[in-house]
């Protein structure tokens, strides 16, 4: 999911273009390579807080979105790196999305999205904070020959999500991520009763170390999130205009967690590889300024579907018609 159609625009400034700007950001038209070139960055050069971003993953074969693969993907990883890295704040970080890959004709996984992150650590120069792992709970049964046909293989449902930063001590606050209390958890915090005592982990827990209401749980670094609306404002938005939706569209609980958990109100996230800019919109809806960049004209003009100045007139008056 989420692999990004790259454009035929050459990698020059002139090719880069405003697509449309909100309250608080910006989607520009074009590759990432064209934006880095370009001047558009020149007052956020050192000061983006979060770069979020899902860039095509590493297939083993070509799809018609117009992936790389192999050693070329590597070699484009690597060089995007750096000049990435070069964009961030002191205490910034680079949140990235990778999926699985499988060799061709064989029921074995590739090591390529495993590598891909070593290159881009190793060319950064960022550490590597927390590995989490986003599972679709709603995604479709594949590979389809080994999972579907042979029946030899399991479904492959989740994504690596590899948090890196300049620094060991980058911007981060799991308050701004607590998850509701469990039934049990609300019972013990009423009765203010629980057992005791060591476990057979050899861990000692106190008689009152679970009496803290904390406002919520600590969230686990394994992220569940799915995509199955069959009607929304984008998707409204992109079949009246016959523009084409994006095949694999990120959940929006996926940047809306980093984006919460890494950065503060009015602070700057970025994604240079927007596809239907899901994270241009959580970062609009928490109050963040941004930056998104995506190759594909018809992707970029559907974006505005997720921005309600721009959808509006999609949506039914009180008495029924469109506005």
């Amino acid at each position: 999911m989420h692999a990004r159609e790259r454009g035929t625009l050459s990698h020059t400034a002139e090719t880069i273009r405003v697509a449309y700007k909100t309250d608080l950001g910006c989607m520009m038209q074009g590759t990432v390579e064209d934006l880095l070139d370009s001047s558009h960055l020149d007052g956020s050069r050192g000061k983006v807080n979060l770069i979020l971003t899902s860039p095509p993953f590493p297939l083993t074969t070509k799809k018609r979105y117009g992936n790389r693969n192999g050693e070329e993907y590597l070699k484009w990883m690597s060089e995007l790196a750096p000049r990435l890295a070069s964009l961030l704040a002191p205490d910034g970080s680079i949140v990235l999305e990778i999926g699985n890959a499988w060799l061709p004709g064989r029921p074995v996984m590739s090591t390529l999205p495993l590598e891909t992150l070593l290159e881009f650590l190793r060319s950064s120069g960022l550490q590597l904070c927390q590995q989490f792992v986003c599972h679709n709970s709603a995604r479709l049964p594949g590979p389809a020959q080994w999972v579907n046909v042979e029946r030899i293989r399991v479904k492959d449902s989740y994504t690596h999500v590899w948090w890196m930063a300049r620094t060991d001590r980058p911007k981060a606050d799991n308050r701004n991520v607590l998850k509701e209390y469990g039934s049990e958890m609300r019972r013990l915090l009423k009765t203010r009763r629980y057992n005791s005592g060591r476990r057979p982990s050899g861990h000692v827990i106190q008689k009152e170390t679970f009496f803290q209401n904390n406002g919520g749980a600590i969230p686990p670094n394994v992220l569940t999130f799915s995509n199955t609306a069959s009607f929304s404002n984008y998707l409204t938005f992109c079949r009246e205009r016959k523009l084409k939706l994006h095949p694999a569209r990120m959940p929006i609980g996926l940047p809306e967690f980093f984006i919460k958990f890494l950065t503060a109100e009015g602070q700057l996230v970025m994604d240079p590889f927007a596809g239907s800019n899901t994270t241009g919109a959580a970062a609009e809806g928490l109050k963040r300024r941004w930056i998104s960049v995506e190759a594909n004209e018809d992707y970029a003009e559907g974006s505005k579907g997720r921005f309600s100045q721009f959808s509006e007139k999609a949506k039914p008056d009180s008495r029924g018609k469109k506005r």
